[in-house]
């Protein structure tokens, strides 16, 4: 059984990470021939101001792209 985890920021919505989800659903049963009952995928979250890129929180990215 496939498990996948998915880390990110947050802020989309759940209709995006349910698209993913199913995307990721079907590459592995196209990929691998697993079932899609046997793929398991978890997405972990972090706030934007618990995650950093290029030395700043991706909050402060946010506010320098305004």
């Amino acid at each position: 059984m496939p498990e996948i985890t998915v880390s990110m920021a947050a802020g989309r919505t759940d209709e995006q990470k349910a698209g993913m989800m199913r995307d990721i659903t079907q590459a592995l049963v196209k990929n691998l021939g697993v079932d899609a009952d046997a793929v398991v995928i978890q997405i972990n979250e972090a706030p934007l101001a618990h995650k950093m890129k290029g030395g700043k929180t991706f909050v402060e990215r946010a506010a320098a792209k305004k």
